[in-house]
């Protein structure tokens, strides 16, 4: 759980976002998007394939610039940041990629892929120290000596995942953007990926964003889990009260497709499909609370039939 007396590390304020703006394709990828992130947790966020999760993060870190909103980053609004400080706030905030394949240059050796994140830390140029600088690296995720001078293309998926985490721990970060880092792997791996994620946390004091569309893996590692869907959120809890009392409609959507361990079970196991035409009545909806800390974006009548279905 998060500590009460924790600070905001990032905020984000209406954050909204639309691609192809003013054409005839235009798309809202994020609309009013606003949350909290505290120092040293994990806020989960969950949602289907182009429900704009990625599109947060990248925007996050200024990937993206937002048509409107804030986004804080220890108070310092990053979306306001010239080059100097922009520079700084991405040693502070990295990215761990969905597809490690992808992400890791296959014309260098793991060293030098290390070594270009120790160059934007401004590590000593000193060949001893980085060399040594490169092993801890290593070392931290589980790999060894041998692996430093081969190519990515000699690891498996989960070694090349372990290379991306060692890559942006590199410049020693607060904040790591984890945007589906285990989606491209093999199931046996995955939950060996979530254990180093988690005992990292630990042992560097980072705070995550775990982006997935897993509830149950996220459930497992997150501290809070926020609900994205069509660039809104539509739900806010702690990881308990939205994986045991969801209240949106779309959450429970979400839920029912998480598969049963029981093979029994799985049989009559039904994925409980989501409506969303309830969403076009043209009322306003917002985030409301249901209870400490538990919010779902509905009118006040929609919130209060959610709340009295959980009795």
């Amino acid at each position: 759980m998060v500590d009460a007396h924790a600070k905001k590390q990032v905020a984000l304020q209406d954050l909204t976002l639309t691609f192809n703006q003013g054409k005839k394709n235009a798309k809202v990828a994020l609309d009013h998007v606003s949350f909290d992130i505290y120092e040293g947790e994990t806020f989960g966020l969950v949602g289907e394939s182009g429900s704009g999760k990625t599109t947060l993060g990248r925007t996050l870190l200024k990937l993206y610039q937002p048509d409107q909103g804030q986004i804080l980053f220890d108070g310092q609004d990053v979306t306001a940041m010239k080059k100097k400080e922009l520079a700084q706030f991405r040693q502070d905030a990295q990215m761990i990629f969905q597809d490690p394949q992808a992400s890791l240059d296959g014309r260098l050796t793991v060293a030098s892929i290390l070594e270009e994140g120790l160059d934007e830390a401004g590590f000593p140029k000193d060949k001893q120290k980085r060399r040594q600088k490169v092993l801890d690296l290593l070392d931290l995720v589980g790999l060894n000596e041998d692996h430093a001078s081969r190519y990515p293309h000699e690891f498996s998926g989960g070694q090349k995942q372990r290379i991306g985490i060692a890559r942006a721990l590199a410049v020693e970060p607060k904040f790591i953007i984890a945007d589906e880092p285990i989606s491209a792997l093999d199931v046996s791996v995955q939950a060996q990926v979530v254990n180093l994620l988690a005992k990292l946390q630990k042992e560097q004091q980072l705070t995550y964003l775990f982006i997935a569309h897993d509830l149950a893996m996220v459930k497992y590692l997150s501290d809070r889990i926020g609900v994205l869907h069509w660039g809104k959120l539509v739900e806010l809890g702690t990881a308990d009260q939205v994986y045991h009392h969801p209240l949106h409609p779309y959450t429970k959507s979400l839920l029912s497709a998480v598969p049963e361990p029981d093979p029994v079970k799985e049989k009559a196991h039904h994925i409980q499909p989501y409506d969303a035409s309830f969403e076009q009545d043209g009322q306003p909806r917002t985030m409301v609370a249901v209870e400490e800390g538990h919010f779902v974006l509905a009118t006040e009548a929609e919130a209060k039939r959610y709340q009295s279905e959980q009795a």
